[in-house]
C-alpha cells in the first residue's frame, strides 16, 4: 500500500480549514424554541449591601424600575408543580406558578419574613430578562404564585409550554415525586 504524502496532507489541511471554519458560510440566526422556554426564577429585592451577593436590576420594558436583588434565587424551576396562563374578563392575562412541597415552604419563609419587598421574576423568554416584581403584601402558604408577566401572550405561552415541558422531564428523572397537581 502506498501512501502519497502530497495527497495526504492536503486532505488533512482541507479536514483542518473546515473544522475550523473555512468552508461555506451559513447565516446563523439565533431561533425561537420550538416547544418553549424553560427557565423562570424568584430572586428577593434586598438592600444593597456593598458586597456582590446583589446587584441593581432594571424591571420592565417600557416604564422600568430598578430593584436591588439577591443574585441566587430562592425558588427556581426544580421547584415548580406546573405553570399556566390565567385569563381574566377584561383580555388581560397572568402567569400562575404553583410550587412542590419544598418550593411552597421556600415561598412561605420568604413572603412572610419580608412584607413590603419585591419578588423579582426573571426568566428565559427571546432574550433573559426580568419580567415583573410584585410586592409582597402578604404571606402565600399555599404554593401559587401569580403575577402580570411584562412579556407578550405569545411569550407566556411559550414560556408556560416549555416550563411544563421541564416539570415533566425533572419527574421523569426522579422516583421521590411529589402528589401530582390538583
Amino acid at each position: 500500500m502506498k501512501i502519497r504524502p502530497g495527497r495526504f496532507n492536503t486532505y488533512l489541511c482541507l479536514l483542518f480549514g473546515i473544522a475550523l471554519g473555512w468552508g461555506c458560510q451559513t447565516s446563523h440566526t439565533p431561533k425561537a424554541p420550538k416547544k418553549g422556554y424553560r427557565l423562570l426564577r424568584l430572586h428577593l429585592e434586598v438592600n444593597p449591601d456593598g458586597t456582590g451577593n446583589n446587584s441593581t436590576v432594571t424591571i420592565g420594558r417600557q416604564s422600568t424600575f430598578p430593584v436591588n436583588v439577591n443574585k441566587l434565587p430562592f425558588v427556581d424551576e426544580n421547584n415548580l408543580v406546573n405553570a399556566r396562563l390565567l385569563e381574566d374578563n377584561f383580555g388581560g392575562f397572568a402567569l400562575e406558578i404553583r410550587l412542590n412541597r419544598q418550593g411552597s415552604w421556600l415561598l412561605e419563609q420568604y413572603t412572610v419574613a419580608n412584607k413590603g419587598r419585591r419578588i423579582a421574576v426573571f426568566a428565559e423568554l427571546d432574550g433573559f430578562r426580568w419580567l415583573a416584581a410584585p410586592r409582597i403584601t402578604k404571606g402565600i402558604s399555599d404554593g401559587v404564585f401569580s403575577f402580570t408577566p411584562d412579556a407578550t401572550r405569545e411569550e407566556t405561552e411559550k414560556l408556560v409550554l416549555g416550563l411544563n415541558d421541564t416539570v415533566k422531564k425533572l419527574r421523569s428523572r426522579t422516583t421521590l415525586n411529589d402528589p401530582e397537581p390538583r
